[in-house]
């Protein structure tokens, strides 16, 4: 190297803040977070202090956490995938990408907004362990993830899930995906019993924008493959690090 060849600098990917499932505690995303080592740095929302059930709350209390002074990627979970590009559509300073996991734009089963005026009779905390892990991890999780995922959701009451899931029957940011600038990335599994994948190839058709990426494993995609996912998940957020540094933090069309 000669004497007037500067190092190339050391660029720190974008941290990730991460909005949760259903749970809202933020709790699940332990193993995600200790597969991405030390190079990428995360913040965890959690929608518990105080429970907060409707989809205008919890984005609210995303937009409080958003960083202010660096870079940063959406990562919505299930349930949080509305809220991750709905703020994306705002444009907001720093945004440089967003990752939506095994989510949805609109209700993933039409039989859920259809049935929605029952939900308020469903027994959240009744159905046995078993059939719940059926549907979220299937034969991908072992028995301190299922119980894991049990304390997570006994932690949140039934009234509150009843909320959240009305919530998915009726939500629809179609138009909001239209207006999000930053790339998309897509991780679905390829044993989702909850989020067809005909969710992700929706918004593939309504963003160019979008990459999909499969990995073998149930809806609860991040705790079933932590390692495959935070591979991806630090792959495409190196590939936005020169957008970060090239878009300013200022400007942005939040409220």
């Amino acid at each position: 190297m000669s004497p007037s060849t500067k190092p190339a600098p050391i660029v720190t990917p974008p941290r990730l803040v991460l909005l949760p499932g259903l749970d809202g505690t933020g709790n699940l995303f332990e193993s995600f977070v200790e597969a991405l080592g030390r190079e990428i740095h995360s913040t965890v929302v959690r929608y518990a202090s105080p429970p907060l059930a409707r989809y205008s709350e919890c984005r609210a209390a995303v937009v409080a956490r958003l960083p202010r002074d660096e870079p940063y990627i959406l990562v919505g979970e299930s349930f949080s995938g509305p809220i991750a590009v709905a703020i994306a559509a705002a444009q907001p300073p720093g945004l440089c990408g967003v990752v939506l996991c095994a989510s949805f734009i609109a209700s993933p089963r039409r039989s859920l907004r259809w049935f929605r005026s029952c939900i308020p009779l469903m027994p959240m905390h009744a159905a046995p362990q078993w059939a719940n892990s059926f549907f979220v991890c299937g034969k991908f999780g072992d028995a301190r993830l299922r119980q894991s995922i049990g304390t997570a959701t006994a932690a949140v009451t039934s009234h509150v899930l009843r909320m959240r899931l009305r919530e998915i029957a009726m939500v629809d940011v179609s138009e909001e995906l239209r207006k999000v600038a930053v790339p998309i990335l897509y991780v679905r599994g390829t044993h989702d019993r909850l989020v067809p994948g005909s969710c992700a190839e929706l918004i593939a058709r309504l963003s160019q924008r979008v990459t999909i990426v499969d990995i073998e494993g149930p809806h609860m995609l991040l705790q079933c493959a932590p390692r495959q996912c935070a591979q991806v998940v630090a792959d495409f957020a190196r590939e936005c690090s020169s957008m970060s540094r090239s878009t300013p933090l200022s400007a942005s069309k939040f409220p």
